[in-house]
Protein backbone atom coordinates (compact mmCIF):
# COMPACT_ATOMS: atom_id res chain seq x y z
CA UNK A 1 0.00 0.00 0.00
CA UNK A 2 1.32 3.49 -0.87
CA UNK A 3 2.36 5.40 2.22
CA UNK A 4 1.87 8.91 0.80
CA UNK A 5 -1.31 9.37 -1.19
CA UNK A 6 -0.63 10.58 -4.75
CA UNK A 7 -2.12 13.76 -6.14
CA UNK A 8 -5.37 12.95 -7.89
CA UNK A 9 -4.82 15.01 -10.99
CA UNK A 10 -1.21 14.07 -11.43
CA UNK A 11 -2.16 10.41 -11.15
CA UNK A 12 -5.34 10.14 -13.17
CA UNK A 13 -5.74 13.32 -15.29
CA UNK A 14 -7.59 16.60 -15.19
CA UNK A 15 -10.33 15.68 -17.64
CA UNK A 16 -11.66 12.81 -15.55
CA UNK A 17 -13.38 15.10 -13.05
CA UNK A 18 -15.69 16.56 -15.65
CA UNK A 19 -16.97 13.08 -16.50
CA UNK A 20 -18.01 12.41 -12.92
CA UNK A 21 -18.95 15.86 -11.63
CA UNK A 22 -22.65 15.22 -12.09
CA UNK A 23 -22.55 12.32 -9.63
CA UNK A 24 -21.15 14.07 -6.56
CA UNK A 25 -22.73 13.69 -3.12
CA UNK A 26 -25.36 16.11 -1.91
CA UNK A 27 -24.30 16.57 1.72
CA UNK A 28 -26.27 18.41 4.39
CA UNK A 29 -28.84 21.11 3.69
CA UNK A 30 -30.36 23.71 5.94
CA UNK A 31 -33.07 21.31 7.10
CA UNK A 32 -30.46 19.37 9.11
CA UNK A 33 -30.89 16.14 7.13
CA UNK A 34 -27.74 14.35 6.03
CA UNK A 35 -28.05 13.20 2.42
CA UNK A 36 -25.81 10.32 1.47
CA UNK A 37 -25.00 9.45 -2.12
CA UNK A 38 -24.51 5.74 -2.75
CA UNK A 39 -23.21 4.41 -6.06
CA UNK A 40 -24.31 0.89 -6.89
CA UNK A 41 -24.18 -1.31 -9.97
CA UNK A 42 -26.48 -3.53 -11.94
CA UNK A 43 -29.01 -5.64 -10.08
CA UNK A 44 -28.02 -4.16 -6.72
CA UNK A 45 -28.72 -0.60 -7.85
CA UNK A 46 -32.12 -1.68 -9.14
CA UNK A 47 -33.17 -3.39 -5.93
CA UNK A 48 -31.55 -1.31 -3.17
CA UNK A 49 -34.54 1.07 -2.98
CA UNK A 50 -36.63 -1.84 -1.69
CA UNK A 51 -34.62 -2.11 1.52
CA UNK A 52 -33.55 1.48 2.19
CA UNK A 53 -36.88 2.86 3.51
CA UNK A 54 -36.44 0.83 6.71
CA UNK A 55 -32.96 2.29 7.19
CA UNK A 56 -34.30 5.82 6.76
CA UNK A 57 -37.14 5.07 9.19
CA UNK A 58 -34.60 3.92 11.79
CA UNK A 59 -32.36 6.92 11.06
CA UNK A 60 -34.73 9.86 10.45
CA UNK A 61 -31.86 12.32 10.05
CA UNK A 62 -30.38 10.48 7.05
CA UNK A 63 -31.62 10.20 3.47
CA UNK A 64 -29.95 8.00 0.86
CA UNK A 65 -29.83 8.61 -2.88
CA UNK A 66 -28.83 5.60 -4.97
CA UNK A 67 -27.15 6.35 -8.27
CA UNK A 68 -26.83 3.45 -10.68
CA UNK A 69 -23.69 2.70 -12.66
CA UNK A 70 -23.43 -0.01 -15.31
CA UNK A 71 -20.89 -2.69 -14.39
CA UNK A 72 -19.14 -2.19 -17.72
CA UNK A 73 -18.29 1.43 -16.85
CA UNK A 74 -18.19 1.36 -13.04
CA UNK A 75 -14.48 0.75 -12.55
CA UNK A 76 -13.46 3.64 -14.80
CA UNK A 77 -16.15 5.91 -13.35
CA UNK A 78 -14.78 5.41 -9.84
CA UNK A 79 -11.27 6.29 -10.99
CA UNK A 80 -12.38 9.36 -12.89
CA UNK A 81 -14.48 10.48 -9.93
CA UNK A 82 -11.43 10.13 -7.70
CA UNK A 83 -9.43 12.24 -10.15
CA UNK A 84 -12.12 14.90 -10.11
CA UNK A 85 -12.64 14.82 -6.33
CA UNK A 86 -16.26 13.85 -6.91
CA UNK A 87 -16.62 10.42 -5.39
CA UNK A 88 -19.88 9.66 -3.55
CA UNK A 89 -20.05 9.13 0.20
CA UNK A 90 -19.93 5.36 -0.23
CA UNK A 91 -20.30 2.77 -2.94
CA UNK A 92 -20.36 -0.84 -3.94
CA UNK A 93 -17.07 -2.06 -5.43
CA UNK A 94 -15.98 -5.36 -6.87
CA UNK A 95 -13.79 -7.20 -4.38
CA UNK A 96 -10.87 -7.26 -6.80
CA UNK A 97 -10.98 -3.45 -7.04
CA UNK A 98 -10.42 -2.91 -3.33
CA UNK A 99 -6.62 -3.04 -3.48
CA UNK A 100 -6.53 -0.50 -6.29
CA UNK A 101 -8.87 1.95 -4.56
CA UNK A 102 -6.88 1.55 -1.34
CA UNK A 103 -3.57 2.09 -3.16
CA UNK A 104 -4.66 5.51 -4.41
CA UNK A 105 -5.88 6.46 -0.94
CA UNK A 106 -9.58 6.71 -1.77
CA UNK A 107 -11.04 4.48 0.97
CA UNK A 108 -11.58 5.06 4.66
CA UNK A 109 -10.34 2.07 6.72
CA UNK A 110 -12.92 0.37 8.89
CA UNK A 111 -13.16 2.42 12.11
CA UNK A 112 -12.87 0.75 15.48
CA UNK A 113 -16.55 1.28 16.27
CA UNK A 114 -17.46 -0.79 13.19
CA UNK A 115 -15.03 -3.64 13.87
CA UNK A 116 -17.89 -6.02 14.72
CA UNK A 117 -18.90 -5.91 11.04
CA UNK A 118 -15.82 -8.00 10.29
CA UNK A 119 -16.93 -10.97 12.35
CA UNK A 120 -18.96 -13.82 10.93
CA UNK A 121 -17.34 -13.50 7.48
CA UNK A 122 -15.87 -16.00 5.03
CA UNK A 123 -12.11 -15.79 5.68
CA UNK A 124 -10.95 -15.57 2.05
CA UNK A 125 -13.48 -12.85 1.23
CA UNK A 126 -12.45 -10.83 4.26
CA UNK A 127 -8.79 -11.29 3.37
CA UNK A 128 -9.47 -9.79 -0.06
CA UNK A 129 -10.52 -6.62 1.75
CA UNK A 130 -7.51 -6.55 4.05
CA UNK A 131 -4.79 -4.23 2.74
CA UNK A 132 -1.51 -3.88 4.64
CA UNK A 133 -3.09 -5.47 7.71
CA UNK A 134 -6.14 -3.18 7.77
CA UNK A 135 -9.62 -4.02 6.49
CA UNK A 136 -10.82 -1.25 4.19
CA UNK A 137 -13.91 -2.80 2.60
CA UNK A 138 -16.88 -4.52 4.22
CA UNK A 139 -18.09 -7.63 2.35
CA UNK A 140 -21.66 -7.06 1.19
CA UNK A 141 -22.45 -10.14 -0.83
CA UNK A 142 -20.22 -13.01 -1.90
CA UNK A 143 -19.85 -15.29 -4.84
CA UNK A 144 -17.44 -17.81 -6.24
CA UNK A 145 -17.31 -20.17 -9.18
CA UNK A 146 -18.33 -23.79 -8.92
CA UNK A 147 -19.82 -26.37 -11.26
CA UNK A 148 -23.36 -26.58 -12.59
CA UNK A 149 -24.02 -30.00 -14.04
CA UNK A 150 -26.69 -32.09 -15.72
CA UNK A 151 -27.54 -34.50 -12.92
CA UNK A 152 -29.70 -36.65 -15.23
CA UNK A 153 -26.91 -37.21 -17.75
CA UNK A 154 -24.40 -37.85 -14.97
CA UNK A 155 -26.74 -40.46 -13.48
CA UNK A 156 -27.17 -42.15 -16.87
CA UNK A 157 -23.36 -42.30 -17.06
CA UNK A 158 -23.30 -44.15 -13.73
CA UNK A 159 -22.51 -41.34 -11.26
CA UNK A 160 -24.65 -39.94 -8.47
CA UNK A 161 -22.37 -36.93 -7.88
CA UNK A 162 -19.46 -35.11 -9.48
CA UNK A 163 -16.18 -36.87 -8.55
CA UNK A 164 -13.99 -34.54 -6.52
CA UNK A 165 -10.59 -35.33 -8.03
CA UNK A 166 -9.32 -34.25 -11.43
CA UNK A 167 -8.77 -37.82 -12.62
CA UNK A 168 -12.18 -38.98 -11.41
CA UNK A 169 -13.93 -35.97 -12.88
CA UNK A 170 -12.24 -36.45 -16.26
CA UNK A 171 -13.31 -40.10 -16.34
CA UNK A 172 -16.87 -39.01 -15.56
CA UNK A 173 -16.73 -36.38 -18.31
CA UNK A 174 -15.79 -38.99 -20.89
CA UNK A 175 -18.70 -41.15 -19.71
CA UNK A 176 -21.17 -38.24 -19.86
CA UNK A 177 -19.98 -37.27 -23.34
CA UNK A 178 -20.73 -40.81 -24.55
CA UNK A 179 -24.20 -40.66 -23.00
CA UNK A 180 -24.95 -37.22 -24.48
CA UNK A 181 -24.23 -38.47 -27.98
CA UNK A 182 -22.41 -37.36 -31.14
CA UNK A 183 -21.51 -33.69 -31.45
CA UNK A 184 -21.57 -33.08 -27.72
CA UNK A 185 -18.85 -32.06 -25.30
CA UNK A 186 -18.58 -32.46 -21.54
CA UNK A 187 -17.56 -29.04 -20.20
CA UNK A 188 -17.65 -25.45 -21.42
CA UNK A 189 -14.36 -23.55 -20.91
CA UNK A 190 -14.57 -20.42 -23.08
CA UNK A 191 -11.04 -19.65 -24.24
CA UNK A 192 -11.57 -15.90 -23.68
CA UNK A 193 -12.50 -16.29 -19.99
CA UNK A 194 -9.82 -16.52 -17.33
CA UNK A 195 -11.93 -17.69 -14.39
CA UNK A 196 -11.85 -21.41 -15.19
CA UNK A 197 -8.06 -21.61 -15.60
CA UNK A 198 -7.59 -19.42 -12.53
CA UNK A 199 -9.72 -21.88 -10.55
CA UNK A 200 -7.51 -24.78 -11.65
CA UNK A 201 -4.42 -22.73 -10.84
CA UNK A 202 -5.58 -22.08 -7.28
CA UNK A 203 -5.47 -25.81 -6.45
CA UNK A 204 -1.70 -25.90 -5.96
CA UNK A 205 0.26 -24.89 -2.91
CA UNK A 206 2.43 -22.35 -4.73
CA UNK A 207 1.31 -18.70 -4.79
CA UNK A 208 0.49 -17.15 -8.15
CA UNK A 209 2.89 -14.25 -7.56
CA UNK A 210 6.23 -14.26 -5.74
CA UNK A 211 8.80 -11.89 -4.27
CA UNK A 212 6.28 -9.71 -2.41
CA UNK A 213 3.85 -9.97 -5.34
CA UNK A 214 6.30 -8.30 -7.70
CA UNK A 215 6.85 -11.20 -10.11
CA UNK A 216 4.78 -13.95 -11.67
CA UNK A 217 4.95 -17.49 -10.35
CA UNK A 218 3.13 -19.19 -13.21
CA UNK A 219 6.13 -21.44 -13.95
CA UNK A 220 5.66 -23.19 -10.60
CA UNK A 221 5.09 -26.94 -10.73
CA UNK A 222 1.53 -26.59 -9.42
CA UNK A 223 0.48 -24.03 -12.03
CA UNK A 224 2.11 -26.03 -14.83
CA UNK A 225 0.03 -28.99 -13.63
CA UNK A 226 -3.07 -26.78 -13.88
CA UNK A 227 -2.13 -25.74 -17.42
CA UNK A 228 -1.60 -29.38 -18.39
CA UNK A 229 -4.97 -30.45 -16.97
CA UNK A 230 -6.73 -27.49 -18.60
CA UNK A 231 -5.16 -28.25 -22.00
CA UNK A 232 -5.99 -31.95 -21.73
CA UNK A 233 -9.71 -31.18 -21.58
CA UNK A 234 -9.48 -29.62 -25.04
CA UNK A 235 -7.02 -32.19 -26.42
CA UNK A 236 -9.31 -35.07 -25.40
CA UNK A 237 -12.38 -33.47 -26.97
CA UNK A 238 -14.10 -32.80 -23.65
CA UNK A 239 -14.27 -29.02 -24.15
CA UNK A 240 -14.93 -27.15 -27.41
CA UNK A 241 -12.24 -24.72 -28.54
CA UNK A 242 -14.60 -21.76 -28.55
CA UNK A 243 -14.98 -18.32 -27.04
CA UNK A 244 -18.04 -17.19 -25.12
CA UNK A 245 -19.20 -15.20 -28.16
CA UNK A 246 -19.43 -18.42 -30.14
CA UNK A 247 -21.93 -19.92 -27.68
CA UNK A 248 -25.23 -18.41 -28.76
CA UNK A 249 -27.18 -19.25 -25.63
CA UNK A 250 -25.70 -20.97 -22.58
CA UNK A 251 -28.91 -22.34 -21.12
CA UNK A 252 -30.15 -23.66 -24.45
CA UNK A 253 -26.87 -25.48 -25.11
CA UNK A 254 -26.81 -26.81 -21.53
CA UNK A 255 -30.38 -28.00 -21.91
CA UNK A 256 -29.76 -29.88 -25.15
CA UNK A 257 -26.63 -31.53 -23.74
CA UNK A 258 -24.05 -29.78 -25.90
CA UNK A 259 -22.12 -29.55 -22.63
CA UNK A 260 -23.01 -30.98 -19.22
CA UNK A 261 -20.63 -29.17 -16.85
CA UNK A 262 -20.54 -25.39 -16.59
CA UNK A 263 -18.47 -23.11 -14.35
CA UNK A 264 -20.41 -20.15 -13.02
CA UNK A 265 -21.49 -18.21 -9.94
CA UNK A 266 -24.73 -17.92 -7.97
CA UNK A 267 -26.38 -15.61 -10.50
CA UNK A 268 -26.83 -18.64 -12.78
CA UNK A 269 -29.23 -20.25 -10.31
CA UNK A 270 -31.93 -17.74 -11.25
CA UNK A 271 -31.13 -17.99 -14.95
CA UNK A 272 -31.41 -21.78 -14.98
CA UNK A 273 -34.56 -21.80 -12.88
CA UNK A 274 -36.26 -19.33 -15.18
CA UNK A 275 -34.96 -20.50 -18.55
CA UNK A 276 -34.49 -24.27 -18.44
CA UNK A 277 -37.41 -26.56 -19.07
CA UNK A 278 -38.77 -28.16 -15.88
CA UNK A 279 -37.78 -31.57 -17.26
CA UNK A 280 -34.09 -30.59 -17.34
CA UNK A 281 -32.41 -31.94 -14.22
CA UNK A 282 -29.43 -30.03 -12.90
CA UNK A 283 -27.53 -29.39 -9.69
CA UNK A 284 -24.48 -27.56 -8.33
CA UNK A 285 -21.24 -29.10 -7.11
CA UNK A 286 -17.97 -28.01 -5.58
CA UNK A 287 -14.88 -27.77 -7.78
CA UNK A 288 -12.71 -30.92 -7.99
CA UNK A 289 -9.03 -30.61 -7.15
CA UNK A 290 -5.99 -32.74 -7.94
CA UNK A 291 -6.58 -35.02 -4.95
CA UNK A 292 -9.90 -33.88 -3.44
CA UNK A 293 -12.33 -30.96 -3.20
CA UNK A 294 -10.69 -27.89 -4.70
CA UNK A 295 -10.44 -24.19 -4.03
CA UNK A 296 -11.81 -21.25 -5.98
CA UNK A 297 -11.42 -17.48 -5.98
CA UNK A 298 -13.69 -15.41 -3.72
CA UNK A 299 -15.83 -12.87 -5.50
CA UNK A 300 -18.72 -10.54 -4.87
CA UNK A 301 -18.94 -6.93 -3.84
CA UNK A 302 -17.92 -4.91 -0.82
CA UNK A 303 -19.07 -1.62 0.63
CA UNK A 304 -16.54 1.17 0.97
CA UNK A 305 -16.75 4.62 2.54
CA UNK A 306 -14.64 7.26 0.82
CA UNK A 307 -12.15 9.39 2.70
CA UNK A 308 -13.40 12.66 1.27
CA UNK A 309 -16.96 12.18 2.58
CA UNK A 310 -17.86 14.66 5.33
CA UNK A 311 -20.53 12.22 6.55
CA UNK A 312 -18.41 9.35 7.84
CA UNK A 313 -20.67 8.42 10.77
CA UNK A 314 -23.82 8.40 8.64
CA UNK A 315 -22.12 6.40 5.90
CA UNK A 316 -20.92 3.77 8.36
CA UNK A 317 -24.43 3.53 9.81
CA UNK A 318 -25.63 2.58 6.35
CA UNK A 319 -22.83 0.03 5.96
CA UNK A 320 -23.80 -1.45 9.32
CA UNK A 321 -27.45 -1.73 8.30
CA UNK A 322 -26.65 -3.41 4.97
CA UNK A 323 -24.34 -5.82 6.82
CA UNK A 324 -26.98 -7.07 9.25
CA UNK A 325 -27.61 -10.80 8.64
CA UNK A 326 -31.38 -10.33 8.47
CA UNK A 327 -31.03 -7.57 5.88
CA UNK A 328 -28.59 -9.64 3.84
CA UNK A 329 -30.95 -12.61 3.93
CA UNK A 330 -33.79 -10.39 2.73
CA UNK A 331 -31.60 -9.04 -0.05
CA UNK A 332 -30.83 -12.62 -1.08
CA UNK A 333 -34.54 -13.22 -1.51
CA UNK A 334 -34.82 -10.13 -3.72
CA UNK A 335 -31.66 -10.42 -5.81
CA UNK A 336 -30.29 -13.95 -5.37
CA UNK A 337 -27.02 -12.50 -4.03
CA UNK A 338 -25.35 -14.75 -1.47
CA UNK A 339 -24.99 -13.15 1.99
CA UNK A 340 -21.51 -12.20 3.15
CA UNK A 341 -22.33 -12.91 6.81
CA UNK A 342 -22.19 -16.64 7.46
CA UNK A 343 -24.98 -16.49 10.05
CA UNK A 344 -27.38 -15.24 7.35
CA UNK A 345 -27.03 -18.61 5.65
CA UNK A 346 -29.02 -20.19 8.47
CA UNK A 347 -32.20 -18.37 7.45
CA UNK A 348 -34.71 -20.67 5.72
CA UNK A 349 -34.66 -18.80 2.41
CA UNK A 350 -30.94 -19.54 2.06
CA UNK A 351 -30.58 -22.80 3.98
CA UNK A 352 -33.46 -24.57 2.21
CA UNK A 353 -32.28 -23.85 -1.34
CA UNK A 354 -30.59 -27.02 -2.66
CA UNK A 355 -28.70 -25.14 -5.36
CA UNK A 356 -27.09 -22.78 -2.83
CA UNK A 357 -25.76 -25.50 -0.50
CA UNK A 358 -22.62 -26.23 -2.54
CA UNK A 359 -21.63 -22.58 -2.50
CA UNK A 360 -21.09 -22.51 1.25
CA UNK A 361 -18.61 -25.36 1.10
CA UNK A 362 -16.89 -23.81 -1.89
CA UNK A 363 -16.60 -20.44 -0.15
CA UNK A 364 -15.10 -22.11 2.90
CA UNK A 365 -12.32 -23.43 0.60
CA UNK A 366 -11.84 -20.18 -1.30
CA UNK A 367 -8.36 -18.67 -1.65
CA UNK A 368 -7.78 -14.94 -1.92
CA UNK A 369 -6.05 -13.88 -5.14
CA UNK A 370 -3.05 -11.52 -5.04
CA UNK A 371 -4.01 -8.04 -3.86
CA UNK A 372 -2.21 -5.91 -6.40
CA UNK A 373 -3.87 -3.28 -8.61
CA UNK A 374 -2.45 -5.00 -11.69
CA UNK A 375 -4.19 -8.31 -11.00
CA UNK A 376 -7.04 -8.00 -13.51
CA UNK A 377 -4.56 -7.14 -16.26
CA UNK A 378 -2.38 -10.08 -15.26
CA UNK A 379 -5.17 -12.66 -15.50
CA UNK A 380 -6.25 -11.18 -18.83
CA UNK A 381 -2.72 -11.75 -20.16
CA UNK A 382 -2.75 -15.21 -18.59
CA UNK A 383 -5.78 -16.16 -20.64
CA UNK A 384 -4.38 -14.71 -23.87
CA UNK A 385 -1.38 -16.99 -23.49
CA UNK A 386 -3.53 -19.95 -22.43
CA UNK A 387 -5.60 -19.69 -25.60
CA UNK A 388 -2.42 -19.94 -27.67
CA UNK A 389 -1.55 -23.06 -25.67
CA UNK A 390 -4.98 -24.60 -26.23
CA UNK A 391 -4.67 -24.01 -29.96
CA UNK A 392 -1.36 -25.86 -30.00
CA UNK A 393 1.03 -22.94 -30.51
CA UNK A 394 3.02 -23.49 -27.28
CA UNK A 395 3.44 -26.11 -24.57
CA UNK A 396 2.16 -25.71 -20.99
CA UNK A 397 5.70 -25.14 -19.74
CA UNK A 398 6.33 -22.45 -22.36
CA UNK A 399 2.94 -20.92 -21.54
CA UNK A 400 3.88 -20.64 -17.86
CA UNK A 401 7.13 -18.88 -18.76
CA UNK A 402 5.33 -16.49 -21.10
CA UNK A 403 2.70 -15.61 -18.50
CA UNK A 404 5.52 -14.88 -16.05
CA UNK A 405 7.20 -12.61 -18.58
CA UNK A 406 4.00 -10.63 -19.15
CA UNK A 407 3.20 -10.45 -15.43
CA UNK A 408 6.72 -9.24 -14.64
CA UNK A 409 6.30 -6.45 -17.17
CA UNK A 410 2.99 -5.37 -15.63
CA UNK A 411 4.51 -5.45 -12.15
CA UNK A 412 7.58 -3.40 -13.07
CA UNK A 413 6.24 -0.21 -11.45
CA UNK A 414 5.36 -2.10 -8.27
CA UNK A 415 8.93 -3.40 -8.04
CA UNK A 416 10.27 0.14 -8.45
CA UNK A 417 7.89 1.51 -5.80
CA UNK A 418 8.97 -1.13 -3.30
CA UNK A 419 12.61 -0.41 -4.03
CA UNK A 420 11.92 3.28 -3.40
CA UNK A 421 10.09 2.53 -0.17
CA UNK A 422 6.81 3.90 -1.53
CA UNK A 423 4.85 0.66 -1.27
CA UNK A 424 4.79 -2.28 1.12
Amino acid sequence: MIEARPDRRATLGLLAGAAASGLAGCGRRDDGVTRLTFWAMGNEATNLPQILPEFERLNPGIEVTVQALPWSAAHQKLLTAYAGDSLPDLSQVGNTWVSEMAAIGAISPTPDFAADLLTDQFPAVLETNRINGRVVGTPWYVDTRLIYYRSDLLARAGYDAVPQTWDGWKTAMHAVKRVAGPGSFAVLLPVNEFEQLLTFGLQGGAPLLRERDTRGNFSSASFIAALEFYKSLFDEGLAPVASSTQISNVWTEFERGYFSFYFSGPWTIGDFRNRLKPTTQWMTSGVPGPTGPGASAPGGSSLVVYRHSPHQDAAWKLVRYLSEPAVQARFNGITGNLPARESAWATPAVADDPYIAAFKGQLSRAKAVPKVPEWERIVTEMQVVAERMVRGDITPRAAGAEIDRRADRLLEKRRWMIEQGRAV
